[in-house]
């Protein structure tokens, strides 16, 4: 049984979450508005598929959109983070030609084919095939050679394009905030320099907002935003289903042409059920200020450990 920020046992004892089911319930277990709209979709229609589209499909993709810089207003749903990121490296590679992909070394991306070779942290990666990445310096602030010094690190994906590519690449995807590997933020400055060598080199670039995303940075809505950039590619995933299996892509009109090219498909991606929660999870967000609420207790954290190490 659960309820909101509380699980309980076979008992009845009460336990305060502090997991939430791996980064992904971000407004409460069983939230009154999100299983309404779960219960009430379910009671319309649950399954069509985008070959078809509705109502609970294109509005929560409309929602989605709203909230993204730019000209990113394509969105494509998927059923994970990991999808979205796989469906993420394809589409830049089908874009520019190329096949090689910069990652961040302790960066985290998903368990297939491409996502593993993405994945940079050895207890994820299996002894199969994972070809065309190269794993740049980590910008870690806290442990990095290079300290909080983000264009330093960022020298290293132009040394990576120059000594271990033909000099043109595909894409370069990294998360905002490091999640499976340690909540390591990105030295500042780091993805305006790296995002530069990378469109010199033709190469798009991919934010992967699976954890990090979705309003839980507090001051911005997606974490790219704290290093004032805006990315050709937006992957999601985790929060902004509140547990319903449900990722996205949203990228612009121009780049996502290029699934038009063969019969892109997703049987269960942006079925009418996740979008219906999806959408109602967005309207929770707002209707609670939930991204406010993070910037203040994420502050009253911070505020707590620098007085206890204080």
């Amino acid at each position: 049984m659960e309820k909101m920020q509380y699980l309980f046992d076979e008992n009845g004892r009460r336990y305060l979450d502090g997991f939430g089911g791996i980064a992904t319930v971000c407004c409460g277990h069983c939230h009154p508005d999100v299983v309404d709209a779960i219960v009430k979709q379910s009671n319309r229609i649950q399954h069509s598929t985008v070959l078809y589209l509705n109502h609970a499909i294109a509005d929560f993709a409309e929602a989605l959109a709203s909230k993204m810089p730019g000209n990113l207003k394509v969105v494509f749903f998927t059923n994970s983070g990991t999808e979205a990121n796989e469906l993420a490296l394809m589409i830049a590679r089908l874009y520019t030609g190329c096949h090689d992909i910069i990652s961040l070394r302790n960066g985290y991306h998903g368990n297939a084919g491409a996502t593993m070779g993405a994945t940079a942290q050895s207890s994820w990666k299996f002894n199969a095939i994972q070809s065309g990445v190269h794993h740049a310096l980590n910008p870690d602030p806290y442990r990095g050679v290079f300290g909080s010094d983000g264009e330093k690190y960022a020298k290293d994906v132009q040394d990576v394009i120059d000594f271990g590519t033909t000099g043109h690449v595909a894409g370069f995807i990294s998360e905002s905030i490091q999640g499976v590997g340690g909540i390591v933020e990105l030295a500042p400055g780091y993805l305006p320099a790296a995002y530069g060598s990378v469109k010199k080199a033709g190469g798009l670039c991919i934010a992967d907002e699976v954890q990090a995303g979705f309003g839980r940075m507090g001051s911005h809505f997606w974490g790219f935003e704290t290093q004032g950039v805006v990315p050709d590619i937006v992957t999601m995933a985790k929060g902004i289903g509140n547990g319903i299996p449900l990722g996205a892509v949203v990228t612009t009109p121009e780049i996502a042409e290029v699934l038009t090219r063969r019969s892109y498909f997703n049987t269960f991606g942006g079925n009418p059920l996740c979008t219906a929660a999806g959408l109602a999870v967005l309207k929770v967000m707002e209707k609670e200020n939930l991204q406010e609420n993070a910037l203040v207790v994420g502050f009253l954290s911070q505020k707590e450990t620098n007085r206890t190490q204080g």
